[in-house]
């Protein structure tokens, strides 16, 4: 056993693909050049404004005020969605940030050693989108947004603190993103979608929750999945492309901004979706349909189940899987 876990952490190793990084990134560069692979990469010496000398804990404590914010706590640095190993709570802005920059707390929901974890939302999240100029106008006067993008297609900018050790459990986004390291370090390990048959998928999330001391008994085929990842540091941008699973790990203390737009048309995406999540609306379709089609088959004995169903994986490999995606 000592030796398998030996041989598979130097696997891991050597399947660490680190993201490609630019400098001097302009529109018409990233469109051009960077956009068209659909590959994630760190961006580095982008005029982001004045954010990332203004937002420290000070700061922000008294920009943001006392207005109340709805968080997610958790007696464990990895937050599963899933499972829902947090809680919510609600702080005013100010005794959040604070509390969130600690180690140890002093006041605590559960622990002295829980962890903090904000992330913006609409005025009524099931109708509005989160976007930072409208819920913290005075910190989006400090911060410029890459303009990479049109304007008409911007969906959401999300503010984000988590605090050291916070680890976010692997989900993917069906639109384009640009993830802005403000202040603090974070890892980031990526997944591309090709992948997706190694992570043991739950909607958009992955059951491997430790990805990386996976717990290969129980997911085997984790083994499989190409790890790209990198460290961003204060004032670097990751674009992750739409549908690429994530994982993020906050080394410090850390602030950010993810801006979410629309790269497909606005009739593909699901009107009542705020958060970016929801697959397509013909991909969801056509999952209904197939949950039909195999509910079908139940009506046969199980040797014909079983032969029907493989012939409709070969026929879904054949007709929908591209081979131009590396």
């Amino acid at each position: 056993m000592l030796i398998m876990m030996t041989a598979f952490i130097m696997d891991l190793e050597q399947c660490r693909i680190p993201v490609q990084q630019f400098t001097d990134v302009d529109k018409n560069k990233f469109l051009q050049e960077i956009y068209p692979l659909r590959k994630p990469v760190v961006l580095k010496g982008l005029d982001l404004g004045v954010c990332k000398t203004r937002w420290t804990v000070d700061y922000l404590s008294k920009i943001g005020g006392d207005h109340e914010v709805k968080i997610h706590v958790s007696e464990m640095p990895q937050m599963d969605f899933i499972k829902k190993n947090f809680i919510y709570r609600t702080l005013p802005f100010n005794k959040f940030v604070h509390r969130a920059a600690e180690n140890k707390h002093n006041e605590y929901f559960i622990s002295e050693d829980e962890k903090y974890y904000l992330r913006s939302l609409g005025e009524d999240p099931r109708k509005d989108i989160a976007d930072i100029g409208n819920q913290f106008p005075r910190l989006a006067a400090d911060i410029q947004i890459p303009q990479f993008f049109d304007k008409d297609q911007f969906f959401s900018s999300v503010f984000r603190i988590s605090s050291p050790g916070l680890q976010l459990w692997t989900h993917y986004d069906v639109m384009d993103n640009l993830l802005i390291q403000v202040s603090g370090k974070k890892r980031v390990v990526l997944y591309s979608p090709r992948d997706a048959p190694y992570l043991y998928l739950a909607g958009d999330k992955s059951e491997v929750l430790d990805v990386d001391n996976p717990d290969l008994d129980k997911y085997p085929l984790f083994s499989q999945a190409r790890r790209y990842e990198c460290l961003l540091e204060a004032g670097d941008v990751l674009f992750i492309p739409a549908l690429w699973f994530h994982n993020t790990v906050a080394e410090e203390f850390g602030v950010g901004v993810n801006v979410f737009w629309k790269h497909l048309p606005s009739e593909c995406y699901d009107k009542t979706d705020t958060y970016g999540n929801k697959d397509p609306t013909a991909a969801s379709r056509a999952v209904q349909i197939l949950d039909r089609a195999l509910k079908t088959l139940e009506e046969l004995p199980e040797e014909y189940k079983d032969f029907y169903a493989r012939k409709m994986v070969l026929r879904i490999q054949t007709k929908a899987y591209s081979s131009k995606l590396e």
